[in-house]
């Protein structure tokens, strides 16, 4: 068995926290607009905020998106370059 395998796993969880179209929709949402808050993601997504931040804690378990505090608000960003990498090549074809 290959010495690498945390690394797989790593991969692995990476790639099951973005295995959910509302998940993928938040990840690009964020490539676009740099950073954003629940409420804008809620509005755009057209879900409850619950939802929005279920699927937000999981991508940040999973050490894909951070929380940024700025007074009540608390905006999300995309931690790793290697997820906008992934997720671009994912929709290479839609922005062709």
């Amino acid at each position: 068995m290959d010495n690498n395998f945390k690394a797989y796993n790593q991969a692995a969880e990476i790639l099951k926290a973005l295995a959910h179209p509302v998940r993928l929709c938040i990840i690009r949402g964020l490539m676009e607009k740099k950073q954003c808050n629940v409420s804008y993601m809620q509005e755009c997504l057209d879900l409850p905020q619950s939802t929005v931040s279920q699927h937000l804690q999981k991508l940040r378990s999973a050490g894909i998106v951070e929380a940024e505090r700025n007074g009540l608000e608390i905006n999300y960003r995309i931690v790793d370059e290697k997820i906008r990498k992934l997720v671009t090549a994912l929709f290479e074809e839609e922005q062709a």
